[in-house]
């Protein structure tokens, strides 16, 4: 995969698809949260996944099995901190307020920048 999520991906309740296991939904959610530390690429998809854990389907399945499938293709890809390295890092948020075309909730993002001195 060139990439963790299609662009056009739309995430849903889905009421229709047949649920899966959630027990195991939420096992590949948390390895892939752990894994967000140095691979900041799949942050958007991995969290956009993360919050049909109370009842995820099959639609769902599909896009975490993506990403793992992204990572597969990519374990070249990575942020490494070398120790003693002195580590600049600039952060802008943005918040936008009942923008979520799923339940209106408010969504937030950020944008960091990282820079090895």
């Amino acid at each position: 995969m060139k990439t963790p999520m299609s662009s056009n991906t739309k995430l849903t309740k889905d009421e229709e698809c047949e649920s899966v296991d959630s027990t195991k939904y939420r096992g590949m959610i948390g390895s892939l949260l752990y894994l967000t530390a140095s691979r900041s690429d799949i942050m958007f998809s991995v969290c956009l996944c993360a919050r049909f854990q109370e009842a995820p389907k099959t639609s769902h399945l599909e896009a975490v099995k993506r990403i793992f499938r992204y990572i597969k293709g990519t374990t070249h890809l990575g942020l490494w901190y070398p120790k003693g390295t002195g580590i600049e890092t600039v952060v802008y948020a943005d918040s936008d307020h009942a923008g979520d075309y799923v339940d209106r909730k408010s969504t937030s993002g950020i944008c960091a920048f990282v820079d090895v001195v």
